[in-house]
């Protein structure tokens, strides 16, 4: 069987205006990733990313710890959902869950928790939403589909977002939607999970690892957003 394995983009820029590029911890993390894959002496066959500024600085990073670099493929299915449109369309329904600026990032969780089961249960406004759970769901299956057509003779490296990783384990682990979220709630930043593939079946190997980060000098380095 073929093998990928799929890392979580490295610390954003929460509360900053772009949220969309990484912290100064974020781009260590995705070094540390990429030295420790070299101490490994893992070498990857493909580099799959979504569109993200986030995603190309934590490849870029991983490579730079790698000290090479992979030939690489953008995939919109590896993109992560759109919180700020389905927050949007949620508050259009329910007002009074509005967090001010400033508030605490536990508010901004909740209410993303809030906006994604409305989202997944359909009761949002089509009309006001970039794509449903339905398409989101499909494009990240999409992604799965596209790998297993062909055999890999060295493992695929993807890059994505905590929301696209919860979703392809929903798929591969048959998962409802309700896991989606809370897995997407879990998922550490510049983690990787991997997986062993082929064309009828992905199986689960490891979810979450951030051996990376896992010790004591790095204990401060573990974070979720």
């Amino acid at each position: 069987m073929s093998e990928f394995y799929i890392v979580r983009h490295g610390q954003a820029s929460f509360g900053a205006a772009n949220y969309d590029k990484l912290s100064e911890l974020g781009h260590q993390q995705s070094v540390w990733l990429g030295e420790y894959f070299a101490q490994r002496n893992m070498t990857f066959g493909q580099l799959w990313l979504g569109e993200m500024v986030r995603h190309q600085e934590t490849a870029a990073g991983i490579c730079k710890g790698l000290n090479t670099d992979i030939a690489s493929t953008t995939h919109t299915g590896l993109n992560e959902f759109d919180f700020q449109n389905i927050a949007a369309a949620y508050l259009a329904k329910h007002p009074n869950d509005a967090v001010q600026k400033g508030a605490p990032p536990a508010e901004f969780y909740r209410l993303l928790k809030k906006a994604m089961g409305a989202w997944s249960a359909e009761q949002l406004d089509p009309s006001m939403l970039n794509e449903t759970w339905g398409q989101f769901r499909q494009r990240v299956f999409d992604v799965l589909d596209v790998l297993g057509q062909k055999s890999h003779d060295k493992p695929v490296l993807l890059v994505s977002s905590g929301g696209a990783i919860s979703m392809l384990m929903s798929i591969v682990l048959e998962l409802e939607a309700k896991h989606v979220i809370e897995l997407n709630m879990q998922v550490r930043n510049a983690s990787y999970s991997h997986f062993f593939f082929n064309r009828d079946t992905v199986r689960l190997s490891s979810f979450n690892n951030v051996p990376h980060l896992d010790i004591p000098e790095r204990v401060g380095a573990v974070t979720f957003s």
